[in-house]
């Protein structure tokens, strides 16, 4: 079962995505700050994370230059409410694969994660073929 890690400082929303992606076949593991995730030992065995754009303390951007500092390569898919010019660059520069604007939800982010996953998977099948 794939492991999806989601970080949010929305208790609601922790919530929500916990049972949208747990009722999609996902594990999920829950994180009410950015510094939680970051300091979690479990954040290796992630095959995708979910993160905010904006959250108090350390905003998605930052979670993600900071788990890609740590070595963590799965895919990140960063949700936001308020688009904006430049965030898919400040976004790709972060290391984050994929924005989904909310509050598009159940199915898109369910089929964003899914991609994601799906994606890394086959790129670590590329690096294990002679």
């Amino acid at each position: 079962m794939p492991k999806v890690f989601v970080a949010s400082d929305d208790s609601d929303v922790l919530a929500s995505l916990k049972f949208v992606l747990g009722a999609a076949g996902f594990e999920v593991r829950t994180y009410s700050s950015g510094s939680a995730l970051v300091a979690s030992r479990s954040k290796r065995d992630a095959d995708c994370f979910i993160l905010p754009h904006k959250m108090r303390g350390m905003d998605g951007l930052e979670l993600a230059r900071r788990l890609r500092a740590a070595k963590v390569t799965a895919p990140i898919v960063l949700m936001t409410g308020f688009p904006g010019v430049g965030l898919e660059a400040a976004a790709n520069a972060a290391g984050i694969g994929r924005v989904f604007l909310t509050p598009h939800v159940d199915e898109e982010l369910i089929r964003s994660v899914t991609l994601a996953i799906g994606e890394r998977r086959g790129r670590s099948r590329l690096r294990e073929s002679p």
